[in-house]
């Protein structure tokens, strides 16, 4: 099948993938007195009495706004914010599909960051939780980190929803492979959202040293210029503080350099990157993660030509599909649940070790759940929802 063809013919008879519609339907005066005037009034009473009944009495404990600027839309690049619609209505369509959440597309057109911000802190009434989407670092960063304070989950899912999905799929590959965690060397193509994100997660950047946070030997990022390191003179802020928890030998050189005896390839880059002579210059038996879409760092034929014993991408036509629905809709259904005001390290955490145990006999072919596994997001909702509760215990306790 073309699927670009035959998705454009879609989108176009259908004119979107989303629509409203109500819970209750409308058929007599004393209906219309409820749901609106006069009867409506009791409620909006109640709210301004007491705001946070507001979750009791509207949408918006199960609604969440999918934000996006438009400026780095799913390997297209900056394509402003009409052109990211489509993408936006395909989330919606799953977190209602996969969690049962009601979700929003903001595409805001605008990519100046302050009034990114403002815009979201200004619609932020209506909804329970807030994805950020398909926003360019370094400006993901700067507005995810200014609005947590919000009172509502703010988290932007190419950062840490792929960093989720990748440690459950890593922690499944080494258990196939009777690797520990703890001695993997893991190079990282890729220092926007995703390759900072994968590489705090892998060092436990920010998390308790517990048991579920095992942090790897060590990561290398790279970028399109080679290995960020010290010797760099050429790094924004981000990359610089990235070498607080990367990089510990302050390795210099390209990508092929620091692939030399490591045990992963994580790549958030671009397509056609590397070839079966890279893979075998990696330790032995190494796993290989070659997410970009729609052509991966390596296809896995290659790969395993070159040695590597696990192979995962982005793509839903190969083994090992690395996508972030695994993820995010059972994030966000946990956090709303349990009214959490952010989502914590430890409920990453806890997202991650879900959707790996979800699998009792992981192998080669299979490290990780398949997408439309309709069960995969009700387990990391419990998940995230236990480790909310407690933190929220912790809090009250504290006070």
């Amino acid at each position: 099948m073309d699927y670009f063809k035959e998705s454009l013919i879609l989108h176009k008879r259908l004119k979107g993938k989303i629509r409203i519609t109500p819970k209750i339907d409308v058929r007599t005066s004393d209906e219309l007195s409820l749901v609106y005037s006069p009867g409506v009034a009791e409620p909006c009473r109640a709210i301004a009495a007491n705001p946070d009944s507001v979750y009791d009495y509207t949408i918006k404990s199960n609604t969440v706004a999918i934000v996006s600027d438009g400026s780095a839309v799913l390997g297209l690049g900056n394509i402003g914010a009409k052109a990211a619609i489509p993408v936006m209505e395909g989330k919606a369509l799953l977190f209602k599909r996969f969690a049962n959440i009601d979700a929003f597309p903001i595409c805001i057109d605008s990519q100046d960051t302050d009034k990114i911000v403002e815009t979201v802190r200004l619609i932020s009434p209506v909804f329970g939780g807030i994805n950020l989407e398909d926003i360019a670092a370094p400006r993901s960063f700067e507005v995810e980190e200014r609005l947590q304070n919000l009172g509502i989950p703010v988290f932007h899912d190419d950062q840490h929803g792929t960093a989720i999905v990748v440690l459950a799929a890593l922690v499944n590959a080494a258990k196939v492979l009777g690797k520990s965690l703890s001695q993997l060397k893991v190079v990282v193509n890729g220092a926007g959202a995703a390759g900072m994100a994968i590489g705090k997660i892998l060092r436990c950047v920010g998390h308790e040293k517990n048991h579920s946070c095992i942090s790897v030997k060590d990561v290398i990022l790279c970028d399109s210029k080679g290995i960020i390191s010290h010797d760099r003179e050429d790094l924004n802020t981000s990359k610089k503080e990235s070498l607080e928890f990367s990089n510990t030998e302050n390795m210099s050189g390209s990508i092929k350099d620091a692939l030399v005896d490591a045990d992963v390839f994580i790549g958030v880059s671009v397509g056609g990157l590397l070839d079966r002579s890279d893979i075998k210059t990696m330790a032995k038996n190494p796993i290989i993660f070659a997410l970009a879409n729609p052509t991966p760092e390596i296809m896995p034929e290659e790969a395993h030509a070159g040695g590597a014993a696990i192979v995962g991408t982005g793509r839903s036509d190969l083994p090992n599909q690395v996508n972030n629905v695994l993820g995010f809709p059972g994030i966000f259904r946990g956090a709303l649940d349990a009214h959490a005001k952010k989502i914590t390290p430890a409920m990453k955490l806890a997202a991650a070790y879900a959707i790996a145990d979800h699998l009792r006999n992981p192998t080669k072919d299979y490290i990780i759940p398949a997408t439309l596994d309709e069960s995969v997001a009700w387990r990391v909702a419990d998940a995230v929802r236990e480790v909310a509760m407690k933190e929220k215990g912790k809090k009250n306790v504290g006070n």
